[in-house]
């Protein structure tokens, strides 16, 4: 059973400060970083590193969670005790000095990536548990991802915007997301808090350590979702990292690089609706195949484009741009659904540590992304800092790296997790079934 729609909408708001804190992460701070002197070799490094961390970090924080009853239920006080390092961290990687050090990047970035931790995972969490029937998972997550893209869009159209005022370069659009986010994120988790239950814990026993290790393992489900997700998310990556270097350095077109965000994360917030109709109408995981065949399709044309194709790249940024609203809505769906297999088998609600393995799988996608494609930049002599154009030191085959890395390799990517997605165990009425069980177990004797 669900509660009202307002409830959800509600629980969405921390959505948008969320995502606009971490687009910039992936997008637009590499790429300043690396115009500011750290080499993108060690900026890789750098990514890799905090996600390596986040190994440690994430499952704590998960268990903790489900573990641990403090005032305010399993969720709420997480995200409170998350805002404070977060926002301080935000200030420090969006403005940095003149000459940051690429230790300094990963200090801060550290920092930004355990204060996020502490929010987003109980977060994920606590959306997951607000619904417990199929397609009613779908409509939190649809609301939720709705804001993050809405966050997503505000994030990326901010430099268009201060360009169109007269205040023009990366470094000024950073500094003014970093002071609306720390206005937004406190405001829109104060409202949450407040105006947004806390759903019962499910569990009628706790698991041994060893034991909920070996479950996890044995979940089928998971292992099979959570690897598409981790695959299709590498291939997500690598386009959302090299975004402003293909623009700016192969399309030689870098005053388009907000527009062009914008437009392709608009497309996916106007698709999210249509992938909602169209998982009632059939599965999630089969809509979520289809979406990504979708992409593949799209990004094979991606290296065939060259200076001045702004306009092709648009068609390529609309249609990608609906494809990614599916891949922003539907595996956590299919994640909430998951965690019930796990319910079911141990008797224990730990969906905080099963979103964090998933969160960890995310982090991990992207490092991949940056860890991979900024190294064999590097290898190929590209360079980020060089004018682009005409009068640009990089080659043709350097340029060619750069789209084969943004387009080429992501559908290679992308096949296996089509493979694994398309005959997923969890239909509807298996979900219903395992529902059923979780409240037979539940109910007195």
């Amino acid at each position: 059973m669900s509660p009202r729609t307002s409830t959800f909408w509600w629980y969405a708001l921390p959505g948008l400060p969320l995502a606009a804190l971490t687009l910039p992460v992936y997008v637009f701070v590499p790429a300043f970083y690396a115009e500011l002197g750290v080499s993108l070799a060690l900026i890789g490094t750098v990514l890799l590193g905090v996600r390596l961390l986040d190994a440690v970090s994430d499952p704590a924080i998960g268990f903790l969670s489900d573990r641990l009853r403090l005032p305010g239920g399993r969720r709420k006080p997480w995200m409170f005790v998350g805002l404070v390092p977060t926002m301080l961290a935000v200030w420090m990687v969006f403005v940095p000095s003149d000459t940051p050090s690429a230790t300094y990047l990963f200090v801060w970035s550290a920092v930004l990536s355990v204060g996020w931790t502490l929010m987003i995972l109980p977060y994920n969490a606590w959306g997951a548990e607000l619904a417990d029937d199929y397609d009613g998972r779908t409509a939190v997550t649809a609301r939720r991802e709705g804001m993050v893209v809405a966050g997503t869009l505000l994030a990326t159209a901010t430099p268009a915007v201060l360009a169109a005022l007269g205040v023009i370069g990366t470094a000024a659009a950073l500094e003014i997301l970093a002071l609306g986010l720390v206005i937004l994120l406190p405001l829109t988790v104060a409202l949450c808090l407040w105006r947004v239950p806390s759903p019962p814990d499910k569990s009628h026993q706790r698991v041994a350590l060893g034991a909920g290790l070996r479950a996890i393992g044995a979940n089928k489900s998971f292992v099979r979702l959570v690897s598409a997700y981790l695959i299709n998310g590498w291939a997500n990556g690598l386009p959302a990292t090299l975004f402003v270097l293909f623009v700016t350095h192969v399309l030689v077109a870098p005053e388009m690089v907000g527009p062009l965000l914008f437009l392709y994360f608009l497309s996916g917030v106007l698709a999210i609706p249509g992938w909602v109709w169209l998982s009632r109408r059939w599965s999630k995981h089969r809509v979520w195949v289809g979406s990504m065949t979708l992409a593949c399709a799209t990004f094979i044309w991606v290296p065939f484009l060259g200076a001045g194709d702004v306009l092709w790249f648009a068609v390529i940024c609309v249609l990608s741009g609906f494809a990614v609203g599916a891949d922003l809505v539907l595996p956590a769906a299919i994640q909430a659904d998951v965690v019930d297999v796990d319910t079911a088998d141990t008797g224990e609600q730990r969906t905080g540590l099963y979103f964090a393995l998933w969160s960890l799988a995310t982090k991990l996608s992207l490092a991949l992304a940056a860890g991979v494609a900024f190294p064999l930049l590097a290898f190929v002599g590209f360079q980020a800092d060089t004018v682009p154009g005409l009068d640009s030191t990089n080659t043709n085959g350097s340029l060619f790296a750069v789209s084969m890395l943004y387009a080429g390799l992501p559908v290679i990517l992308k096949l296996p997790a089509l493979v694994l997605m398309w005959n997923f165990p969890l239909s509807r009425e298996a979900q219903e079934d395992l529902q059923a069980r979780i409240s037979a177990a539940a109910s007195p004797s």
